[in-house]
C-alpha cells in the first residue's frame, strides 16, 4: 500500500465525491458573485484601494503561515509602489518584502498568462533575493536537489523527530512539474475554484523547491481564483483565513497526502475556507467606504498636508498610539506645529483625546460613519 498520495499507481488522477461538495461549491459561487457585484459598484479608485488592502493582507498572512513576520509598513509601501497608488507616509521596503509582493501581484494581475518553469523560477528567486532562507543558503530559481537527503516535513527535537511528509525524490521533480504545468495551463477544466484547490494540494505535494513551496502554492491558487473571478482585482484573502486555522490546514494536508487519491475532505476544507474568506470581504468594503465617506464630509476642513497624511494613516488602521511626538516625527515638523495640527482637528471634531490615559496624551479619530455616532478607534 502506498504511504504517500504520489505513490499511488493512478497519481495524479485525483478523485472526489461531487455529491458531497456540490452544495458548498454552489454557496461559494453565489457569495463570489455577490461580492464581485458589490465591488463593481464602488468605482475605480475605491476598487483599487480595496485591492491594495487585500494584497497587503494576502502577503502578510501567507508569510505568517510559514512563521515569517513581515513589517506591515514595508508591505503596504511595497504594494502601493507596485500598483502606482499614493499612500500616506511610505517607507523603504526590504528586497524580501518586494519579492513576495512582486510574485503575488504578477500572479493575480497576469492571471491569464500561462504558467511556465521559468516563471516559477523567477518567483522563487524573488522570494529569496540573497539566496538564503533565514540563515541557511539554499538553491534558488531551480528545482531542489536534495543534497542533504530526502525533502521532509518534520517536527520535534533532534533524535525524536516526527516525519509528517516526505516529498517525491528530486530526480522526478522536473518530470512531475512538467506534468503539473501542462495541467495548470489547460483550459478544459470544468471549475476554476476546484482547480485552485487541486493545484494548491498538488504543488505542495511535489514540493519542488528547497523552501517557499507554501507561499508559491498559495500564489498559484490565487492565480486560478482570479481566473475564476475573471478579474485581476482581488477582494478576499485565502491566506488570512488559512492563517486563522493554520493547525487544521496542516492536519488536512497531511491526512490527504497520506491517503489515496480521493481528495473530497481536502476540497470540503478548502471550500469552507474560501467561503469564510469571501465573508470577511465585508470588513474590507466597510473600511474603504468609511474612508471615502470621511473625506467627502471633511476634506474642506483640513488645513495642511500633514493633517491629511496623518488622517489617512488613522483611517488605514495602523497600530500603536498617536501622540504629539509621533505626529512630529512622522511629519518631520516641530512639536509646536504637531500640537497646533492636532488642536485644530480637535476643535473641528475630527480628533479627540483618548480617555484611556497613559503616560502621554493619546488621540483617536472621532468619526461618525454612516450616521452612527461614536469614535473610530483606529490608532497609530
Amino acid at each position: 500500500m502506498a504511504e504517500y498520495i504520489y505513490q499511488n499507481k493512478e497519481w495524479p488522477d485525483f478523485k472526489w465525491d461531487n455529491g458531497k461538495i456540490i452544495d458548498l461549491l454552489g454557496e461559494v459561487r453565489n457569495m463570489q458573485g455577490r461580492i464581485l457585484g458589490r465591488m463593481e459598484s464602488l468605482g475605480f479608485e475605491l476598487k483599487r484601494e480595496a485591492f491594495l488592502d487585500t494584497v497587503i493582507l494576502e502577503v502578510m498572512k501567507s508569510s505568517e503561515i510559514e512563521g515569517e513576520i513581515l513589517s506591515q509598513e514595508q508591505v503596504r509601501s511595497s504594494v502601493a509602489r507596485h500598483l502606482g497608488i499614493e499612500i500616506a507616509d511610505p517607507v523603504e521596503s526590504g528586497r524580501n518584502v518586494d519579492g513576495i509582493v512582486d510574485m503575488m501581484i504578477d500572479a493575480v494581475e497576469n492571471y491569464q498568462l500561462p504558467l511556465a518553469k521559468q516563471r516559477l523560477f523567477a518567483w522563487h528567486s524573488t522570494l529569496f533575493p540573497g539566496g538564503r532562507s533565514r540563515i541557511s543558503r539554499i538553491t534558488i530559481g531551480a528545482w531542489r536537489k536534495d543534497l542533504k537527503g530526502p525533502m521532509q516535513v518534520v517536527s520535534g527535537v533532534i533524535g525524536k523527530e516526527t516525519i509528517h511528509f516526505q516529498a517525491p525524490a528530486a530526480s522526478v521533480v522536473d518530470r512531475e512539474m512538467g506534468r503539473f504545468i501542462k495541467w495548470f495551463n489547460r483550459d478544459d477544466y470544468n471549475d476554476q475554484i476546484i482547480k485552485s484547490a487541486v493545484a494548491h494540494l498538488w504543488f505542495i505535494t511535489v514540493h519542488p523547491f528547497e523552501d517557499g513551496n507554501g507561499r508559491l502554492a498559495r500564489a498559484l491558487a490565487e492565480m486560478l481564483l482570479a481566473r475564476s473571478d475573471k478579474s485581476s482585482l482581488r477582494f478576499y484573502s485565502m491566506s488570512a483565513r488559512i492563517r486563522t486555522d493554520r493547525k487544521e490546514y496542516y492536519r488536512v494536508l497531511e491526512k490527504t497526502q497520506k491517503g489515496g487519491l480521493d481528495i473530497t475532505e481536502w476540497l470540503l476544507w478548502y471550500l469552507n475556507c474560501l467561503l469564510n474568506a469571501l465573508g470577511s470581504t465585508e470588513s474590507v468594503i466597510a473600511r474603504v467606504l468609511n474612508k471615502a465617506e470621511f473625506w467627502r464630509n471633511n476634506s474642506d476642513k483640513i488645513l495642511n498636508e500633514r493633517q491629511r497624511s496623518m488622517l489617512n494613516l488613522l483611517l488605514e488602521g495602523f497600530e500603536g498610539k498617536l501622540t504629539t511626538s509621533k505626529w512630529a516625527n512622522i511629519n518631520k515638523c516641530s512639536s509646536d506645529s504637531a500640537l497646533r495640527d492636532i488642536q485644530d482637528l480637535i476643535a473641528k471634531g475630527i480628533l479627540k483625546k483618548d480617555e484611556s490615559g497613559g503616560r502621554s496624551t493619546n488621540y483617536i479619530l472621532n468619526y461618525q460613519a454612516g450616521g452612527h455616532t461614536g469614535c473610530k478607534h483606529l490608532v497609530i
